[in-house]
């Protein structure tokens, strides 16, 4: 049987990787919405078609979700990017979805609180591994050293 500790550590190892496998399905399936909503692709906007261009905050709300998705997908200035996503989720649950029912499973907002929290998420723990930010120097996140890694792991 394997050591708790020595577990516990490969576990802490791989947790970037983790983080960045959670960071690009996230970031493809935001995205993937807001590519339905404007070129109708994927069973398109509604059961079909696109949203009209410039309307509020159907148009808005998919751009967001098209470039933050991609954005974050590819990991390039991931927290501003999941920052600006988490915010468009909010509002879409609490102005659209939360009127019809208190809770996500009464009035259909379970992706909108889903994509709200997983993107805040994101704010917090930056890009993980493989993102473009960590390939260009001076890429948007902090580089961080093994040392700050092993002694500050994501989860508590």
């Amino acid at each position: 049987m394997a050591n708790p500790s020595s577990v516990t550590a490969k576990l802490n190892q791989s947790q970037p990787y983790a983080l960045g496998l959670f960071r690009i399905v996230v970031g493809l399936l935001f995205a993937c919405h807001g590519a339905a909503s404007l070129f109708g692709v994927l069973g398109g906007a509604n059961g079909g078609g696109t949203v009209d261009a410039g309307t509020w905050p159907g148009w808005y709300a998919a751009v967001i979700q098209l470039v933050g998705g991609g954005l974050v997908m590819l990991g390039v200035g991931t927290r501003s990017a999941a920052f600006v996503s988490s915010g468009s989720m909010a509002y879409a649950y609490f102005k659209v979805h939360q009127p019809e029912g208190l809770f996500p499973l009464e009035n259909s907002g379970e992706a909108s609180a889903f994509f709200c929290w997983a993107f805040l998420l994101l704010v917090f723990t930056g890009p993980g591994a493989l993102s473009l930010d960590k390939v260009f120097p001076g890429g948007g996140e902090r580089r961080t050293t093994a040392k700050e890694r092993e002694s500050t792991p994501v989860a508590a």
